[in-house]
């Protein structure tokens, strides 16, 4: 992986029973997996996505531990692959785990996802979704719970606290397997990277391994997701599997229930929102710092399937009931709604009447919602001074921020070698004119945004090259343009972009940005990866792939930087007489995974004392026209505008900053993809040598000369 290692944090998944837990950062996340081997996991798959992208990084660097129990893991192909691994626990007794990030992993995984909850399962199988809704999402914004909803999966949400983390997963293992349902883990961002501690167990030995099973292979006919038994799979989910799932979440009190027993309202919530509610109870001077509070609350942790009989018996003598849900649709309330008027009972039920329909609940969000229930509902609850609306707050409206603080839109990173891809795009069209151009999920969608301004759609993961088969048309003049990202090509897009284009004889050009890793989710080796792996067979280059699937015009750059040559090819690909899809494999190292890897080595080989040459780039002030081609087709971080001192000059000229990692792309694009002659490079020599020290001082003498030369000639020629 080139992720940063988690090989320190790992060692903190060998604590025995009675030891404390404890710690920063990814500590959620950490919680997760030492849960996973206290439950006696067997196997465990996934795919990578934030929030969720660390566990399985932390699964990667725990290879050794997880090798002495016996636990089988796999970095999945897609999120389809690793929910179709828990078909080891369908027959056999045997705990398995997958992870994926959130509706977009769900998307992908829900053909296997249906069949599996279809059959049923023997062993516990649990699906950890990292739920990525809101403000800092990089998605889409759905909810996973409608997925839950549809394939009758049970859906666990816990309260952000490290105990509760740990015991949702042992009771999401026990509640899959009592009800042989495939049972859905929810954790949210703050839930993934909360801080804490808990008292560790033991870790298990599965009772039975996948090795175990392939030693004894069991099937039930019944099992299998084909007529006659899928229509009795139906009646099972609700006659059987949803009341035994009813009633261990009723018996083994799942879900919580804090304050006082008695009230005229009361509020119930997602155990994902619980912080967050609690924190607007303080705010609002009704719960303490330990989250002590009169309110009544009834906290879902199991958000499906719902229990009747908690929600009307907290709802009993109560005049009003908040419901706090975040997202739409509002499921949670639609249902308990339902309960109340089935139930004859006269409590008021609200939810988004306080709280917006859509969007992430903040902080500022939540109190004002609360608030303004409290307000409505039972004022005599709240201290003098926040009973007036708009009492409470920051001081700072969000619309006001707008004004003051600048966007920030997505961007490449430092030295970025996608940058240059885009820089070429963007010359071929000044040529050829505008072509339609289909984006694709991952850092190279980053090339919608300016200065590139490039990409009309994006329809999915490695799905960039199938969104422009509509416009395969015989009678166009014109190409489609499209993109498709390396962890996209293996996720999805060889048979879905590639060999739909070979298939269907798209005549489209399909770049495909090989960076040598799924660079959006973390750094994760794949198949194209050129960097050994211990444990993963890597080295396989997308080229041959693509030979496979029967692509005749096929083009590799493998170097990125080189502007003029990715220029030269996209223009060949676009204007060439070869019918057919036209591929390119556009191939440069990841900056932000290189720079991981080579910077501590670098630092190491400085502090060592060894010789060390670190390339940086500039900008002659007397030379730059202030023209800014290099910005309007790069649009690095690292390079910015700087006023002269000159008088003369109105415009600023660019600049380049200390956060130059050397790449040279700047200069390349300048002045139309022509090494521009203000930019220079300049070679920073850490630990010179003799002879660097001989050459140094010999070009600071020359210098010296050159310049006294010239200022005796400017004097005589000022004298005459």
């Amino acid at each position: 992986m080139a992720e940063r290692s988690f090989a320190k944090e790992v060692e903190k998944l060998r604590l025995g029973a009675g030891e404390e837990f404890a710690g920063e950062g990814i500590e959620g996340i950490l919680a997760i997996t030492k849960a996973l081997l206290q439950c006696g996991v067997g196997y465990v798959g996934g795919y990578q996505g934030a929030p969720i992208s660390h566990l399985m990084d932390v699964l990667a660097d725990a290879q050794d531990i997880l090798g002495e129990l016996g636990v089988h893991f796999e970095a999945s192909a897609s999120e389809a692959t690793a929910t179709a691994m828990l078909a080891a626990s369908v027959h056999y007794p045997i705990r398995g785990a997958a992870t994926f990030k959130s509706t977009v992993g769900t998307n992908v995984a829900s053909d296997a996802l249906a069949n599996l909850a279809s059959g049923g399962v023997t062993g516990g199988a649990l699906i950890i979704v990292g739920e990525d809704y809101g403000e800092g999402s990089s998605i889409m914004q759905e909810r996973s719970h409608a997925f839950a909803m549809k394939s009758q999966v049970w859906l666990l949400d816990p309260r952000p606290n490290l105990p509760s983390i740990v015991k949702a997963v042992e009771d999401g293992f026990e509640l899959s397997e009592i009800s042989n349902t495939p049972v859905m883990l929810q954790v949210r961002i703050r839930c993934c990277h909360v801080h804490g501690h808990f008292i560790a167990k033991d870790n298990k030995r599965p009772p039975m391994t996948v090795a175990d099973a392939l030693d004894a292979p069991r099937r039930d006919t019944g099992r299998i997701v084909l007529p006659p038994a899928s229509f009795l799979h139906e009646k099972e989910k609700v006659q059987k599997r949803w009341p035994a799932a009813v009633d261990f979440i009723a018996k083994n009190k799942i879900n919580e229930f804090f304050g006082s027993d008695h009230g005229s309202v009361g509020i119930v919530m997602q155990g994902g929102m619980y912080n967050s509610v609690i924190r607007a109870l303080q705010r609002l001077g009704l719960a303490d710092i330990y989250g002590d509070t009169d309110v009544p609350l009834y906290v879902l942790n199991a958000v499906y399937p719902l229990i009747d009989d908690e929600f009307l018996s907290f709802c009993e003598g109560k005049q009003s009931v908040l419901v706090v849900e975040e997202g739409q649709p509002n499921y949670i309330e639609q249902a308990f709604a339902s309960m109340l008027h089935k139930a004859g009972r006269g409590t008021r039920l609200v939810g988004k009447e306080h709280l917006p329909m859509a969007g992430e609940y903040t902080g500022q969000v939540m109190l004002d919602g609360i608030g303004a229930f409290l307000r409505a509902e039972a004022p005599h609850l709240l201290p003098g001074e926040v009973r007036a609306p708009n009492k409470v707050g920051d001081g700072v409206d969000a619309a006001d921020l707008i004004n003051v603080v600048p966007g920030r839109p997505p961007g490449f990173c430092i030295g970025c070698p996608e940058r240059p891809i885009f820089a070429a795009t963007k010359l071929v069209e000044q040529e050829l004119g505008k072509h339609h151009i289909a984006s694709d999920i991952g850092c190279h969608l980053f090339s919608i945004m300016p200065p590139f301004e490039l990409g009309a759609t994006t329809m999915g993961y490695g799905l960039g090259p199938a969104s422009a088969s509509a416009f395969n048309s015989p009678n166009a003049k014109r190409r489609s343009i499209s993109f498709v990202g390396d962890g996209g090509f293996w996720h999805n897009g060889l048979t879905s972009s590639i060999g739909n284009a070979v298939f269907n004889k798209n005549d489209g050009v399909i770049v495909i940005v090989d960076n040598f890793y799924s660079a959006a989710t973390g750094g994760q080796d794949i198949l194209s990866s050129r960097a050994g792996n211990k444990t993963k067979s890597t080295k396989h280059p997308i080229t041959e792939a693509v030979k496979g699937m029967g692509v005749k015009w096929l083009r590799h750059v493998d170097r990125t930087y080189d502007v003029t040559k990715m220029q030269d090819t996209l223009r060949e690909a676009l204007t060439t007489d070869e019918k057919g899809p036209k591929v390119i494999v556009a191939s440069s190292e990841c900056m932000l995974n290189r720079q991981r890897r080579e910077k501590p080595l670098v630092d190491k080989a400085i502090k060592g004392g060894t010789r060390v040459v670190k390339p940086k780039f500039g900008v002659d002030e007397d030379i730059c026209t202030g023209d800014h081609a290099c910005m309007r087709l790069s649009g690095c971080p690292s390079l910015s505008v700087k006023s002269t001192d000159d008088p003369l000059r109105d415009d600023p000229v660019a600049h380049i900053d200390q956060s130059c990692v050397g790449c040279g792309n700047c200069g390349e694009v300048a002045d139309a993809a022509v090494l521009c002659p203000s930019f220079y490079r300049a070679d920073v020599v850490h630990n010179p040598s003799r002879w660097d020290r001989f050459l140094e001082a010999a070009r600071r003498a020359t210098i010296s000369l050159l310049q006294r030369r010239r200022e005796s000639r400017r004097l005589t020629f000022a004298d005459a």
